[in-house]
């Protein structure tokens, strides 16, 4: 995983939605072919990043008000949307946002709207999202909506690749999955990478991303408070405690010590 160049360059970015400010002069980049995740609780304006690279934030009400960013070193900070996707990326919303009444297959066929390349290049983005999911090909034929959670997580990620996107935004892909069902979206996510696709993901299963990625950052009520390679943020004690939910360990030491200096509170405490 990872390439020589950049892919994505976000710098000094911020945004908001009115009054409301989501993002503060927030910078991170994707190297070619890398995985990077973004981490942070809710409100953290993890979707929002997201939003303002895919230029879709205005369809939420919000708009950029400082900052730039660049894909494969040009400035896509003033491309409508389907120039975003049609420069190479693409984005997989939260929470599964499918056409419903529409099959699988009008499903794929309309993420490759207003992508790059002929005929050939689309058949050929279909045989590969085949080959990643086939149970889109068995079930192409089908409604959307009547595709179990997993499965219909499976044809958002498939239509964002119709596109043959060079960037790949996922947010939250695995949000309400049973574990099984993610740890298959997880797999899918490695083998969409290692065939050359730069990931951005935005995920609250920590965990999980900390393994998926390269590289990582915290976001915390807009603004970047942790970054690094993913492996050390993963050893970190500040992202193990709040993000890993691993117990403090230097916390309980300190808490036995003081047992053991003050037995009678300590029993206290055990009797209240």
């Amino acid at each position: 995983m990872g390439g020589t160049g950049l892919a994505l360059e976000v710098t000094d970015l911020s945004a908001g939605y009115g009054p409301v400010r989501a993002l503060r002069r927030v910078s991170l980049t994707v190297p070619e072919g890398a995985v990077v995740t973004v981490l942070g609780g809710n409100g953290a304006g993890k979707s929002t990043l997201l939003r303002a690279v895919s230029r879709t934030l205005s369809f939420h009400g919000g708009a950029v008000t400082s900052g730039s960013v660049a894909f494969g070193g040009r400035p896509i900070g003033a491309l409508a949307p389907d120039r975003v996707v049609a420069a190479g990326i693409s984005q997989v919303p939260e929470g599964r946002q499918v056409f419903a009444r529409m099959t699988v297959e009008d499903n794929l066929r309309a993420g490759a709207l207003g992508a790059r390349g002929d005929r050939r290049a689309k058949a050929s983005a279909l045989r590969r999202v085949h080959e990643l999911f086939p149970v889109l090909a068995d079930r192409s034929h089908q409604r959307a909506g009547l595709l179990s959670g997993g499965e219909q997580q499976m044809l958002a990620v498939g239509r964002a690749l119709m596109a043959s996107p060079k960037l790949l935004l996922l947010d939250e892909p695995s949000l309400g999955l049973a574990p099984l069902m993610a740890a298959r979206i997880a797999d899918t996510i490695r083998e969409i990478n290692a065939q050359g696709t730069a990931v951005l993901l935005v995920e609250q299963n920590a965990a999980l991303a900390l393994r998926l990625a390269d590289r990582a950052y915290v976001l915390e009520v807009g603004e970047v408070s942790l970054s690094g390679p993913a492996a050390e943020l993963a050893a970190s004690d500040e992202v193990r405690r709040r993000y890993l939910g691993v117990v403090d360990e230097a916390a309980d030491a300190d808490a036995s010590d003081a047992a053991v200096a003050h037995p009678v509170l300590a029993r206290w405490e055990e009797i209240r």
